[in-house]
């Protein structure tokens, strides 16, 4: 058998529902209150005040009728262009074989000695042993051999200055610079 509810019964069930929120609502709120005056009276804050700029200063460039620094100078010592024309790449002489690849592709493997003549061993790219003395050239940027020591093989190169002369630059190769 089914019992149907009236809307007056279910609101007499519906009231200790009620009655329980209402009192779990109402309960003492002073920890609440207190918080909420601490926090009110510490947070006070200051803001700052906007910073005053200075008015925008023009300019006025008065420089126009100097040299543009980004042109060379045209008055550049007689002496010292001389001392760089002198300087060159002896275009007459003929290349040798290590001259073909690039100075950091080339290893040192050792030496040779033989009564007062000594050379170094250089390694190429393609795992080739080149015998070399003092004054043969190696690298592609003019690389003579000035002294061949046991561990070490120093040569001048020259290179171009990018002022259209050339400048001396030291360099070396070292035994195992692989």
């Amino acid at each position: 058998m089914k019992t149907k509810l009236t809307s007056t019964s279910r609101n007499l069930l519906m009231l200790p529902v009620v009655a329980l929120l209402v009192t779990g609502c109402s309960k003492d709120m002073d920890d609440l209150t207190t918080f909420i005056a601490v926090t009110k009276t510490s947070g006070i804050g200051k803001v700052e005040e906007i910073p005053q700029f200075k008015p925008y200063e023009s300019f006025a460039y008065s420089a126009t009728e100097l040299r543009d620094p980004f042109i060379a100078n045209a008055n550049i010592d007689e002496d010292s262009s001389e001392e760089k024309n002198a300087l060159h790449p002896a275009a007459a002489r003929p290349k040798q074989h290590l001259e073909n690849f690039p100075l950091d592709t080339l290893s040192m493997v050792g030496t040779m000695e033989q009564t007062e003549n000594s050379w170094g061993l250089i390694k190429d790219p393609q795992n080739l042993v080149h015998r070399v003395q003092l004054d043969n050239y190696i690298g592609q940027s003019e690389g003579r051999i000035v002294k061949i020591t046991e561990t070490k093989i120093y040569l001048i190169e020259t290179v171009p200055d990018g002022i259209g002369g050339y400048i001396e630059r030291d360099a070396s190769i070292a035994i195992g610079n692989e």
